[in-house]
């Protein structure tokens, strides 16, 4: 499992070089009126807040569990990261598509186009750190599941995931405002900017579509991957005490918080201490394989519920 300190340090990446190409990109905005240029420049402020945002989320998280939240507080990780797909789509993608529509309709020539290229050169510098550090936190995630998109779609960490995608549609931004500019530059078309602006738009409005999907559905709570369900599985029947294993259900209430659900039958002849040492047996095993699994939960059939917490 992804350790915080590490997702951490890609979001203090993503915030530092956000922050920096910010000011420069509004910067060149304001010195060459380039409508792209002022969109890229509201895409990294939003960014640079959406980073704040999951910072804060993680704090938040990273509460101990109380009497109002016995389990702990890991699920404010999934509902930042949903609040920063909605912002990135709410002001990112709806802004940048106003001003593209605006220039658009009244095009105006960009001046001072120099010093534009400039910074986006700069941003793309800038940017492609940030993703780099992401992209290694990322990778640790990716490399069990195969390709990028099946680890995102996979991942029980949406800190790490939204820093990468934020950092490559910031990229893809760059690439797409450059090109915009230079053909306003080279070509005298100054609508290409307005069309360039709409583009940077939709592409922060399908990043923020999918963000906000996987988010959802973390919130809505997903079970471990099968290959974990399957190795617990595997765990309990190993365990000659166990007769019959029924069902197992399993829930992420946080990055690094599983709670475990068992059913399952014990051997006849095991009396009610015997279960009890089983239960603590089998949860401290299942604990020692998969850190991430912090509460197991018991319940015999036909038997009261019993439980085994191993926060």
């Amino acid at each position: 499992m992804p350790k915080e300190g590490s997702s951490k340090l890609a979001v203090y990446a993503a915030l530092a070089g956000n922050v920096a190409v910010a000011a420069t990109k509004f910067g060149a905005a304001i010195l060459s009126g380039s409508s792209a240029m002022l969109s890229e420049a509201i895409h990294s402020t939003v960014d640079s807040g959406d980073q704040v945002l999951m910072l804060y989320g993680m704090h938040k998280a990273s509460r101990p569990a109380d009497e109002l939240h016995p389990f702990g507080h890991g699920l404010e990780v999934y509902f930042w990261s949903f609040v920063v797909a909605m912002l990135i789509f709410g002001v990112g993608a709806c802004v940048s598509a106003w001003e593209g529509i605006e220039q658009v309709l009244h095009p105006v020539p960009a001046q001072n186009v120099w010093i534009s290229y400039s910074v986006l050169a700069l941003a793309f510098v800038f940017e492609g750190i940030s993703l780099f550090f992401g992209a290694r936190e990322f990778r640790k995630q990716a490399r069990p599941r195969g390709s990028w998109l099946r680890a995102a779609r996979g991942t029980k960490d949406p800190v790490a995931m939204t820093a990468v995608f934020e950092d490559s549609a910031a990229l893809a931004g760059v690439v797409i405002a450059a090109l915009g500019l230079t053909l306003d530059h080279v070509f005298g078309w100054p609508v290409m900017e307005g069309m360039a602006s709409l583009l940077i738009g939709l592409l922060l409005g399908v990043t923020a579509l999918f963000l906000a999907r996987e988010s959802r559905s973390l919130l809505l709570g997903e079970s471990v991957a099968p290959e974990v369900r399957q190795d617990i599985a595997r765990l309990v029947r190993a365990d000659p005490r166990v007769a019959r294993l029924d069902r197992i259900l399993t829930l992420h209430l946080g990055p690094d918080h599983v709670l475990v659900a068992l059913t399952l039958d014990f051997q006849d002849q095991l009396g009610g201490e015997a279960v009890e040492a089983a239960t603590r047996d089998m949860a401290r095993r299942i604990r020692a394989a998969h850190e991430q699994v912090r509460t197991v939960l018991f319940e015999p059939r036909d038997k009261p519920i019993r439980a085994a917490s191993v926060a």
